[in-house]
């Protein structure tokens, strides 16, 4: 039995304008979510509406099956998306990901929702052309239902204090494509024939442009210098970074024998500052030394803490990086199985 309070209202239209006047909505209308449309993300998960999802501890506030499903009807998910949705429920709820900060900084972080495995293309999910923007329901959908899910059942209305805020706050949802690389979810640990989500607290998308270069390591270098700047978090902490080449970067650099970790390593090499330019930035102030210009740090600790995938259209050399929230020691990325969280198969 569903456990939100019901409203009765005449037609659409004045339930839209009533989820307005509530405060429910993320500023964009919303589908009205009758009891029908809730059971039928609810069975395509065979879940509970009372089932416990997860929580946010910090807040006391606490996702159920039934108030997931009720946001993604609202989002206008299908109920095949729904495992998704779900999926991404579960894994901001993790503890590693510490959702209370990243959605209550002053920074303003997103919410990435990276998915790999069969799940994308049966539900069409777009890879490809404008993977991060507009025009494709399934991936503005599913991203839209845990930004609902975090104004309405979260807190976010109490706790978000978003400087700015981005637009990737509203949705940031899409497909790894499948190339000859290995694909991001194998190398957190999962076989290739499973399906799922990655989400990440991160900036909105910083383009990555070469067109010019020649050389694979150019290209790198080239993305090198756009994942350390300054006034970013993964320069002044110890932040975790997405990056998704383009097809076309990807291709070039394939065909050299680049593979994933040897990106993934020259990119942590040369993805830094040097205590002079952090002093000459003003990250630091402090007179410059002999010997700061020999004194690194690195964008990411790690090679592994880079997330690199690729999606995007075939035309064009834009690339992405996206700067994480903060520290890895308060939130890093999590990958949940869509299989094993809902019994999708």
């Amino acid at each position: 039995m569903l456990q939100a309070e019901k409203i009765e209202i005449k037609n659409a239209l004045e339930a839209i304008e009533y989820y307005y006047q509530k405060g429910w909505t993320d500023g964009l209308p919303i589908v009205p979510p009758t009891e029908e449309r809730i059971y039928e993300m609810l069975s395509s998960v065979k879940m509970e509406p009372n089932t416990v999802i997860g929580s946010i501890s910090e807040r006391g506030r606490v996702f159920t099956a039934e108030l997931v499903a009720i946001n993604a009807v609202m989002a206008g998910c299908l109920p095949g998306y729904f495992p998704v949705v779900m999926a991404a429920a579960q894994a901001i709820s993790d503890p590693e990901f510490g959702l209370h900060g990243p959605s209550a900084s002053t920074h303003g972080a997103a919410i990435m929702i990276a998915v790999n495995g069969p799940i994308a293309q049966q539900i069409g999910m777009n890879d490809g052309p404008n993977a991060f923007g507009p025009g494709n329901r399934a991936n503005s959908t599913i991203g839209r239902a845990i930004r609902l899910l975090m104004i309405n059942a979260g807190g976010s209305p109490e706790f978000d204090r978003s400087t700015l805020g981005t637009p990737a706050k509203y949705s940031f949802c899409f497909a790894e494509k499948a190339t000859e690389w290995i694909p991001l979810h194998v190398q957190r640990g999962y076989k290739k024939e499973e399906s799922t989500v990655t989400v990440f607290a991160c900036e909105g998308p910083n383009q990555i442009q070469n067109h010019a270069a020649l050389k694979g390591e150019s290209i790198l270098k080239t993305m090198a210098d756009r994942m350390s700047p300054l006034g970013s978090f993964n320069i002044a902490s110890e932040t975790e970074m997405a990056v998704v080449l383009c097809p076309e970067h990807y291709h070039h650099l394939e065909k050299e024998g680049w593979t994933k970790e040897s990106v993934q390593q020259f990119l942590f090499e040369h993805a830094v500052k040097t205590l002079s330019d952090m002093k000459k930035g003003g990250i630091i102030e402090e007179l410059i030394s002999p010997g700061d210009d020999k004194i690194i740090k690195h964008a990411v600790p790690s090679p592994e803490q880079i997330l690199l995938m690729v999606a995007g259209g075939e035309a064009g050399r834009f690339s992405a990086c996206m700067p994480g929230w903060f520290s890895y020691k308060q939130s890093r990325a999590v990958t949940k199985s869509i299989n094993s969280a809902t019994g999708f198969t």
